[in-house]
């Protein structure tokens, strides 16, 4: 990761340093693959299937199993993106939330959802996307693809799939791309 990449990953007025590169633009595609088959075989009914990226992170890894599961089905996957901006529990902490498109064309009423983020932290993030998606009906079910799971969950939330679990301590911070995953530091901008 160059230091523009790095100027690039800000987040809440914070630069991300990386320290080293945990997993490689190879190692990222392979666990996307391996949980697009575990998706493909934990529901027997594809044709209620949806893939939903959080935005901004999951947005990629998203679009891509999105992909992955229409080679495997031979039929296309139902993709949306959802903003959770508004849905957040700490507006009172910070109280002007950068927010994002959510696109989701049709209705989740019976759908088994597939919720894809690119860093599972402390659920926060999940909690809202599960609230967020009543607005857009109610699913039969709703399972959560993870690129990394880290830890530290201050929530009763679990990942279906991960690609790869990472523990971190809290002041260590983690960025997932399509390009590979990274552990470094936040310092300020």
């Amino acid at each position: 990761m160059n230091i523009n990449e790095q100027r690039q990953a800000r987040k809440g007025g914070l630069t991300f340093l990386a320290k080293s590169q945990l997993l490689s633009a190879d190692d990222v595609s392979r666990a996307l693959r391996r949980m697009a088959h575990e998706i493909v075989e934990r529901n027997h009914s594809h044709s209620n299937l949806a893939v939903i990226g959080l935005q901004t992170g999951g947005i990629p890894f998203a679009t891509t199993i999105a992909s992955l599961l229409g080679e495997i089905l031979g039929e296309s996957v139902q993709l949306g993106l959802l903003d959770v901006s508004f849905y957040r529990d700490d507006l009172s902490i910070n109280p002007v939330p950068v927010s994002s498109t959510t696109a989701i064309d049709h209705d989740l009423t019976g759908q088994t959802v597939v919720l894809v983020d690119d860093v599972l932290f402390t659920g926060r993030t999940i909690r809202a996307a599960l609230n967020a998606l009543s607005d857009w009906g109610r699913p039969q079910s709703v399972q959560l693809a993870v690129m990394v799971d880290r830890g530290h969950r201050e929530l009763p939330i679990r990942p279906d799939y991960v690609g790869k679990n990472l523990p971190t301590s809290h002041n260590e911070a983690i960025v997932a791309t399509l390009d590979g995953v990274w552990i470094g530091t936040q310092v300020p901008a």
